[in-house]
């Protein structure tokens, strides 16, 4: 190299100072800088005051005073002592908790595909099932009225049952179809079963109360003499098998994931085993007389404050997803079933026992509270599987609970 360039090349390499080396940005340019160098002014930030090499995107920042670079405690933070993760609900907490609803506001679970014909059948099946028994009873203890009431009662609160379910199942093979299986695990399965084991008994019981219409040839010939022996045994039967008729109802419903029904399994079954008992003993005080209604009455008054105190220890145990029993058209007819139980087991105990009026009347608010109860329920189950809300807080409800039992 020549001329200047050779100059500043030999004074550099003798030792001499090379020019611009005087100005720390070119002396600095191009090299990294180390551990004890201050870059962008840091010690400036650090003390609270902005340097003249500070640089921002927008140019050379403006000095802050102190007040503006307090960072951690000093500036209202409090430093987490608990390390890890930070819990919900921590007053220190920089970021809100986040409040999940669904995905776009749609709901997590499907609600089931049923109409109003299902509680029709939840309904007429448990009254079926309560007159069974109350007709059997009614038949060891000599009280023949009672015991027409119930065995009619129970083969056409069967057969009605029957027709709402076939509607909503929407072709009648398709009943035939669900007995192609056996599968004890499945409710819906044991259900299809109960059926045909309760029906035809029920049925049995109650040709044999029709046997005074047969004309005389075959009221005295061998089909009146089989009617007549065999109603008996067949209604004892029908009578063992209905606890299941009026139970299973309630397993069907709360083994599925509709919030409200699930959360409600531990009790339903014993509602709505108290409700077809109101209801069954409300049917037999309007067909009988009153001086046979009295087992009537006792089953009524029984199933009504079974039903009426479970429900309530039910809707206490459910938390958050008992609100769809208290709102909507599932809160009118769940307060409509109460008054109605309530008024008729009043009615009852007052002139149940005196008036033949004043028993039917009290019946029939029975047996329509018991309607109302069943429709409510059903209806609640439907709008909570719709909030997504129902599902998402009982589930952090129960993560939250077996996080504190593991710590404990």
């Amino acid at each position: 190299m020549t001329g200047v360039d050779d100059r500043e090349t030999t004074d550099t390499r003798e030792g001499g100072p090379a020019p611009g080396l005087d100005n720390p940005d070119v002396a600095n340019r191009g090299r990294a800088p180390g551990a004890g160098d201050v870059v962008g002014g840091a010690a400036e930030r650090a003390a609270g005051t902005s340097g003249p090499n500070t640089l921002t995107r927008e140019g050379p920042a403006e000095p802050r005073g102190a007040e503006q670079a307090l960072t951690g405690q000093a500036g209202g933070r409090t430093p987490s002592t608990t390390g890890g993760r930070r819990k919900r609900g921590d007053k220190n907490a920089v970021v809100p908790d986040a409040e999940f609803t669904s995905y776009y506001g749609r709901p997590i679970v499907k609600a089931a595909p049923w109409a109003h014909d299902i509680p029709a059948y939840l309904f007429m099946g448990g009254v079926a099932a309560g007159s069974s028994l109350l007709a059997a009873g009614a038949d060891v203890s000599d009280r023949p009225a009672l015991r027409r009431t119930g065995r009619l009662g129970s083969i056409v609160g069967l057969t009605l049952s029957l027709v709402a379910l076939v509607h909503d199942l929407g072709r009648p093979a398709r009943f035939h179809h669900m007995l192609r299986v056996a599968k004890p695990t499945s409710p819906m399965s044991v259900g299809t079963w109960i059926l045909p084991a309760y029906g035809p008994f029920a049925g049995l019981a109650a040709a044999s109360e029709l046997r005074g219409l047969l004309p005389r040839a075959l009221r005295t010939g061998l089909v009146g003499r089989l009617l007549g022996s065999s109603g008996r045994p067949a209604g004892l039967v029908a009578a063992a098998v209905a606890p299941a008729v009026a139970s299973y109802t309630a397993v069907l419903l709360s083994d599925t994931s509709t919030p409200t029904w699930h959360a409600a399994h531990r009790h339903l079954p014993f509602v709505f085993v108290g409700s077809a008992s109101a209801a069954s003993g409300g049917l037999g005080m309007i067909g009988a007389p009153v001086a046979e209604a009295r087992p009537a009455r006792r089953l009524a008054v029984g199933g009504a404050l079974l039903e009426l105190a479970v429900e309530h220890k039910m809707e206490q145990a459910m938390g958050i997803t008992a609100e769809p029993l208290h709102e909507g058209s599932a809160g009118r007819l769940m307060r409509t079933s109460k008054i109605l139980t309530v008024g008729g087991v009043l009615g009852t105990l007052a002139v149940g026992g005196r008036s033949r009026l004043g028993a039917a009347a009290s019946g029939a608010a029975l047996l329509a509270g018991s309607a109302c109860l069943r429709f409510g329920v059903f209806d609640a189950g439907q709008e909570s599987a719709r909030d997504p809300r129902y599902t998402v807080v009982p589930q952090r409800e129960r993560v939250e609970r077996q996080g504190r039992t593991h710590l404990n």
